[in-house]
C-alpha cells in the first residue's frame, strides 16, 4: 500500500520536465493538478513563463487536461483563456477524475502521466489509476486551508523517501 504514495518521478518544477523524452516514451497527454504545481494557489491566471511551457508541451502533440479539487470557477477562470481542458472538484485521490480526463483525451493510461505537487491526491490517486506520477516541489510556500493537513502527512512519506534517497531538494 505504501508504495502508492511513491511517484515514478519527482523534479523541483514543471519547467524540468523534459518534453522530448516524455514524448519519446509514448507520452501524448499530461493530467496536471492547478494550485501549487503550475501557479501559487492564489493565482488567478498563468505567468508568462508557464503559457510558454504549455504551449511548447502542445506543440509536441501532447494533450492537456488540469484536474483539479478546487471549484469550477476558479478552474475555469484559469483554464479557458489557456484553451486547456480541466475537471474541476475531482475528488483526488478518488480514480473517477482521472479516468474520465484520459478518456477526454482518447488515450489510453499508459499514454498519459499525472503531474502534481501532493503526494495524497495526485500522486496517489495517479498511482491507483496505474498512470505514470510526476511530483512536483509546490511553487508556494502556503497553501489554502484544506492543503495544510496533507502537507504535514506528506512531510512523513518524503522523509521515508529522502532516507532511501529518492529526493534531493531541502524540506
Amino acid at each position: 500500500m505504501f508504495r502508492y504514495f511513491f511517484p515514478d518521478e519527482y523534479v523541483k518544477s514543471i519547467y524540468e520536465i523534459d518534453i522530448d523524452e516524455l514524448v519519446s516514451k509514448g507520452i501524448k497527454g499530461v493530467i496536471t493538478d492547478l494550485d501549487n504545481t503550475l501557479v501559487e494557489w492564489d493565482r488567478p491566471n498563468a505567468t508568462p513563463e508557464l503559457i510558454d511551457w504549455l504551449e511548447k508541451v502542445k506543440a509536441k502533440g501532447i494533450n492537456i487536461t488540469i484536474v483539479s479539487n478546487n471549484n469550477e470557477m476558479r478552474v475555469k477562470q484559469f483554464s479557458e483563456p489557456l484553451g486547456i481542458s480541466f475537471i474541476s472538484r475531482a475528488q483526488k485521490p478518488m480514480g473517477k477524475a482521472f479516468r474520465q480526463a484520459v478518456r477526454q483525451m482518447r488515450l489510453n493510461r499508459e499514454e498519459v502521466v499525472v503531474i502534481g505537487d501532493q503526494i495524497f491526491t495526485d500522486v496517489f490517486g495517479g498511482n491507483r489509476s496505474r498512470i505514470h506520477t510526476i511530483l512536483v516541489v509546490p511553487v508556494a510556500r502556503t497553501d489554502g486551508f484544506f492543503t495544510r493537513f496533507n502537507r504535514k502527512m506528506e512531510r512523513i512519506v518524503l522523509s521515508k523517501m529522502k532516507k532511501k534517497g529518492m529526493i534531493e531538494w531541502e524540506d
